[in-house]
């Protein structure tokens, strides 16, 4: 075997090693780099020249503005106002609330851009009143998880900023418009098979908004909804980048949060802000731990060589997209979804773009992939979560999530296989 060879056997086996021995994944990445540059012969100085250069870059500022809004709003009391927009919207059909959660958790995601804090505040308000209202512990929580799924496709996503990163700088304003009817049809297929499942097993409508209480209920919506469109506003508009953009909307919510409704007392912001640190700080130490292992399998030809692989299976796009989606499935269980879009973005994107896939286009399957993968064992961190809060074993979690699991596969297979669901609105904002 040649000098490379060998290298991408060191790569890829001390990876998996470190991997099954519970290291953290940015530890696994490190180690795995110097590890395989040490047998190159390669200085150790470059590993950490690479991750210097990963992290040099505006458009990352994004992300703690992001992650920050998202907290702020999330401890500032305002998932149940969306909850009440939601319930005004959708609560008078059979099995109201259910809609009522796949709404409230689109509305919230469009805010938070976090799957886990979307099941956090959503899911603490709403499966207690589903609870109350007679539904089933686990139904309640399947849903609530599913629907969290919403907040990583549906701009403004931090997640999609990391995979603009990591395929070397694709627009984020196509991006956040790319995920945009995703979400809607996420949405309708979530709505579609609760409405479903209402009918079989008798669930009532929810009880509806006084009419006193509409125009508040409207007001309060419209007031928690704003952070996300001063964030898509301010960028495609191109009166602010994605990252002063993220700042208003910090601002905004702030005075919102703090300064309005008052639900939070301000001795809170302190927890606020240290836990979006700790978020950051993660988030930032594996987006530079990312950049070193991708220099590493970028020198060793590792995306060409995948390419080539994928190709000897078949010519057929079609094939290759499907074995592609049910790789990422695969690995969505056991890892993370930052280290997989930085780490399966460089492999991936040049398989797709081969045979003419957009690059937008994929980021937004990638994505929805991954997102699913924080739904399924053993490492579902949305499944943890909501289970957490429903007081359901994660086998009764599973269960009750899985017709919604098949909804979104549904989903992924029409945006995967129907480019035009994803592109029509980046084609339009190109134009």
């Amino acid at each position: 075997m040649d000098t490379n060879t060998i290298a991408i056997i060191i790569l890829i086996s001390s990876f998996i090693l470190l991997i099954l021995l519970r290291f953290p994944i940015a530890l696994t990445l490190i180690i795995s780099s110097l590890v395989t540059v040490i047998y190159l012969g390669v200085p150790w100085a470059v590993i950490g020249q690479q991750m210097t250069q990963g992290m040099n870059s505006f458009s990352l500022l994004a992300i703690p503005f992001f992650i920050l809004t998202g907290q702020i709003m999330s401890e500032g009391g305002l998932a149940h106002r969306i909850v009440n927009l939601a319930r005004l919207l959708v609560g008078r059909v059979r099995g109201g609330l259910a809609m009522v959660n796949s709404v409230a958790s689109l509305f919230f995601g469009n805010i938070s851009g976090s799957a886990v804090a979307d099941v956090s505040s959503v899911g603490s308000v709403m499966i207690p009143m589903m609870k109350k209202q007679g539904y089933e512990a686990d139904y309640s929580v399947g849903v609530t998880i599913a629907s969290a799924i919403q907040g990583v496709v549906v701009p403004p996503s931090h997640n999609l900023v990391l995979y603009s990163l990591a395929a070397g700088g694709v627009s984020i304003a196509s991006l956040f418009m790319a995920g945009i009817v995703p979400g809607v049809i996420m949405l309708i297929a979530l709505m579609t098979t609760a409405y479903i499942i209402a009918r079989k097993r008798g669930y009532q409508k929810a009880e509806p908004v006084p009419k006193a209480e509409i125009g508040s209920v409207l007001l309060h919506g419209i007031l928690s909804l704003s952070p996300a469109v001063i964030i898509l506003g301010g960028i495609l508009s191109g009166w602010f980048t994605a990252t002063e953009s993220g700042a208003l909307a910090c601002l905004y919510s702030f005075i919102l949060a703090f300064g309005i409704y008052r639900d939070a007392p301000l001795r809170s912001l302190g927890k606020i802000l240290i836990r979006t640190l700790r978020t950051v700080s993660m988030v930032f130490f594996l987006i530079a731990a990312s950049a070193a292992f991708g220099w590493i399998l970028a020198y060793l030809q590792v995306p060409a060589m995948v390419t080539d692989l994928f190709l000897a299976v078949s010519d057929n796009p079609l094939v290759i997209l499907l074995i592609i989606n049910i790789l990422l499935l695969l690995l969505g269980a056991p890892m993370d979804m930052a280290p997989m879009i930085l780490i399966m973005t460089p492999i991936l994107l040049p398989v797709v773009t081969s045979f003419g896939m957009d690059p937008v286009h994929f980021g937004i399957v990638l994505i929805l992939n991954a997102g699913i993968g924080l739904i399924t064992p053993p490492v579902g961190t949305v499944l943890f979560v909501g289970c957490a809060i429903g007081k359901v074993s994660i086998q009764q979690g599973t269960k009750a999530m899985l017709p919604f699991f098949y909804a979104l596969l549904i989903v992924l297979l029409i945006i995967t296989y129907i480019p035009e669901v994803v592109m029509w609105l980046p084609n339009m904002l190109a134009k």
